[in-house]
């Protein structure tokens, strides 16, 4: 008994992609961190948990209905066979019933308990991911280009959550989410793409087989991830600690960067795969580490 209830909670963790979505509720919690800060008002507060809250069940249900939809396509995928839905362990019925349950139940929530525009937006955001995102992946590598936009959102969410409206500080914080997602994912994509090419998922390392393109864009995005993580203290939301930490810490990331580049290595190659992986590693700890400096250097 007790081994099949683990073995359920384990595919429900699977299903609803918890890892990723821990990741997006703390992004959500620094857009809430700077919209509460904005106004003078705790951070800590009943508020914080209905938006994070909400936040992660509109998540946790939108990665439910993505792997509804792609069910087909993970059951392809080396990485992604063993998934409930194409291992056979769970029905789509009973996933997509409880994806819905959980976008739908979460955009209401945090329009309750939030505020109308955060329950809207959230609920757009999930829409935009399965209704563009998701189908575009089978079609064109613009798909990272789309799907960054729902990407983006949490720290927006987060904001929109303490503030109840969209500021110019929420653009900054949108941005860098933004730029940033192009390194992530287009590493990952370079370390997984026999697994993509067979699922037919066109990332742009699949259609760009001597990795060119792909390199380039990794370079000028993580170049542009310096100017962009600047901008909270023009705009006074962090301090001179953050800046130097933010300039350090995109220098770093690029530098890692460039290492993609040399030598000159095909998408195809397994030798250019170690610097993919660090390119990815260098991102996880990117994204929470900026995060975490410019709360803690936030500027009164």
């Amino acid at each position: 008994m007790l081994q099949t209830l683990i073995s359920l909670l384990r595919d429900y963790a699977e299903l609803t992609k918890a890892r990723i979505t821990t990741l997006i509720v703390l992004t959500a919690w620094c857009g809430y961190f700077f919209g509460a800060h904005r106004m003078g008002s705790s951070s800590w507060s009943l508020g914080l948990f209905h938006a994070l809250l909400g936040v992660s069940l509109v998540s946790s249900g939108t990665a439910a209905l993505n792997e509804v939809l792609e069910a087909g396509v993970d059951r392809r995928m080396r990485s992604t066979a063993l998934r409930p839905l194409p291992a056979g362990r769970m029905s789509r019925a009973h996933a997509a019933m409880m994806g819905l349950a959980l976008t739908l139940g979460g955009s209401a929530y945090l329009a309750i308990y939030a505020n109308l525009l955060t329950g809207l937006l959230a609920f757009l955001t999930a829409l935009v991911y399965l209704a563009a995102y998701t189908p575009l992946k089978k079609v064109s590598p613009l798909c990272t280009f789309v799907g960054a936009f729902p990407g983006a959102m949490p720290v927006v969410l987060g904001w929109t959550a303490a503030r109840g409206k969209l500021e110019a500080e929420t653009l900054i914080l949108f941005a860098i989410m933004f730029v940033w997602q192009f390194p992530h994912f287009l590493s990952i994509a370079w370390l997984y793409r026999e697994d993509y090419a067979q699922g037919g998922i066109r990332m742009l390392p699949v259609v760009d087989s001597d990795g060119q393109s792909t390199v380039w864009r990794i370079l000028a995005y993580s170049g542009a991830l310096i100017p962009v993580s600047v901008l909270p203290v023009a705009m006074e939301m962090a301090g001179r600690v953050y800046l130097v930490g933010a300039v350090v810490m995109g220098a770093a990331l690029f530098r890692v960067a460039v290492g993609m580049a040399y030598p000159r290595l095909p998408a195809t190659a397994a030798a250019s795969k170690p610097s993919a992986r660090r390119l990815l590693q260098a991102t996880i700890i990117y994204l929470p580490a900026l995060f975490a400096l410019m709360m803690a250097n936030s500027v009164s």
